[in-house]
């Protein structure tokens, strides 16, 4: 009797599924059929010419045409032709004749308008123009035309592109992780509910190739970009040449506690935590002055806004004629003529960035604030800090000196000279006059520490009591100790974190920002 009911169960079933499926056919006939007829009253579609998807490009021809960098448009450009490669940012069917896009290249964006006319836009071309993905790089034909009144939305205010060809070279598949119309939003605008939504830094950096994407993203990279060249240039003024050293090393160089070790055949090998030994055996190599823009690596489990577990350095080492000063003053100088040239020559991607994230514009002195440790610890006491904790100024009292300089002195941007023995690295100089302070110093930038440098130890046996004195193995370092044997000059030079400097500078708040593909403790992908 069960089987029976069951039975009767499963052909109810079926009859409902049948009949769902038949309703479901006929209204997709219905809406078919809807279609056909709106296009038949439309008419033969007379600008399928010129527009589509093109086919994938294969390199099949090369008809040198030239092309137009949206950023280059403006009113004098008014009734040119122009043919422009570009994301769809935005679009908007204004009516059945009428569509508006907002096109991107990098920073710069523009409007592109489709208006139905009797030769080359019709009603389909401007339908289907509506209905193409955020995001879809087109390829545009269209005429420049100077716009009656500013356009505030785009970058390039006083004039429009009417579209005349427009073929799609790819789409998007599938929905975007979120808009970039959100992501693009002020850090201090306040979350509405129902209209936008705050796109947090985890979901950036999962998604991190269309977060890449922002105008603001495109001008923060486009600033990393231009410290690296000031910084080359600068040394290379100065008589530098750049050197390139291996990242794989046979010992730890600094702490074994903030290492990465990796197999290397039937041994171990190390990741470089930075060039330091390399640059000071090309000195003793009489390279004079070099230095190398390059990964480096430390094995710390420090999860805070300032720390990545790789991150580009900016080192550089040089001879010393009479004082180590001469380094301090060289990379003084180099730092100012950086920030110099970011506000001269990338004025326009500052401000591009200063829109989302709002910040008092960095300053700095042409005499910059120099303080002994001592100086910087009497400070921070007399702002109410107890002196037995300030053997070192840790990261929180470093952001409290910074806040304190710039009341004082009003600048973002110094420097502490003569740090104490115990603080800094074994190959570090002692102080002549007191042997508890060492020819070292730190470079500051909204009160937090961008370059540590110093003078060396070039003497080997000296060399080899100091690293003694720290727990170093001198054995384990015998390669480069010898390189002291053959005889060295006396140098100096500094280690500079190219991300935290950029962070610095634009006040992202978040070194993870700084960072293309940022790597932590937490993060490997992508």
């Amino acid at each position: 009797m069960s089987d029976v009911v069951e039975t009767k169960s499963a052909m109810k079933k079926k009859a409902k599924e049948e009949e769902k499926a038949r309703k479901k056919a006929e209204k997709g006939a219905k809406a078919k059929e809807a279609e056909q007829a709106r296009e038949a009253a439309e008419g033969p579609d007379y600008a399928a010419a010129h527009y589509g998807k093109l086919p994938l490009h294969q390199s099949q021809s090369r008809p040198n045409r030239k092309r137009t960098d949206i950023a280059t448009l403006s009113a004098k450009n008014d009734s040119e032709h122009v043919l422009l490669r570009a994301r769809i940012q935005t679009s908007r069917l204004q009516s059945s004749k009428m569509a508006f896009l907002s096109l991107r290249q990098r920073t710069d964006t523009i409007q592109a308008m489709l208006a139905v006319n009797d030769t080359q836009v019709s009603k389909q071309m401007v339908k289907w123009a509506a209905g193409l993905s955020d995001e879809s790089i087109v390829l545009v034909h269209g005429t420049v035309v100077k716009s009656p009144e500013s356009i505030k939305s785009c970058s390039i205010d006083d004039v429009e592109i009417h579209v005349s060809e427009l073929w799609l070279v790819a789409g998007v598949e599938g929905r975007l992780p979120f808009s970039l119309e959100d992501a693009s939003r002020s850090e201090t605008a306040p979350e509405v509910e129902g209209q936008f939504s705050r796109v947090l830094l985890d979901t950036r950096l999962n998604n991190r190739i269309v977060d890449l994407r922002t105008q603001t993203n495109q001008a923060i990279f486009k600033l990393q970009h231009a410290i690296g060249d000031l910084f080359r240039d600068y040394l290379n003024n100065n008589g530098f040449i750049e050197i390139h050293s291996p990242k794989l090393q046979g010992a730890a160089t600094e702490s074994g506690a903030s290492v990465f070790k990796v197999g290397y055949f039937k041994g171990n090998a190390f990741l470089a935590q930075s060039p330091q030994l390399a640059k000071q055996m090309a000195i003793a190599a009489d390279f004079e002055r070099v230095y190398e823009i390059g990964p480096v690596f430390r094995a710390e489990d420090s999860n805070t806004h300032r720390h990545l577990t790789e991150f580009i350095g900016l080192d550089l080492e040089m001879t010393i004629e009479e004082h180590y000063h001469e380094v301090k003053d060289l990379l003084d100088g180099m730092f100012k003529i950086i920030f110099k040239g970011l506000k001269e020559r990338y004025a326009k991607e500052i401000a591009v960035v200063g829109k989302q994230f709002e910040a008092e514009e960095f300053k700095w002195r042409e005499e910059t604030l120099t303080l002994t440790f001592r100086e910087a610890v009497d400070l921070l006491v007399e702002d109410g800090v107890d002196r037995e904790n300030l053997n070192d100024i840790n990261t929180e009292n470093e952001k409290r000196l910074g806040r304190l300089v710039k009341a004082k002195y009003d600048t973002d941007y110094f420097i502490i000279d003569k740090f104490p023995l115990e603080l800094r690295p074994f190959y570090t100089m002692p102080d002549p006059n007191d042997p508890t302070l060492t020819n070292s110093y730190d470079f500051f930038m909204r009160g937090e520490e961008i370059l540590s440098g110093a003078q060396r130890i070039h003497d080997p046996e000296f060399l080899c009591q100091q690293m003694q004195a720290k727990g170093v193995d001198p054995e384990s370092m015998k390669g480069y100790i010898d390189g002291f044997r053959m005889g060295c000059p006396p140098h100096g030079g500094g280690g500079i974190g190219l991300e935290r400097v950029l962070m610095l500078f634009l006040k992202l708040n978040n070194i993870r920002r700084a960072s293309l593909f940022p790597r932590d403790p937490k993060r490997l992908e992508p």
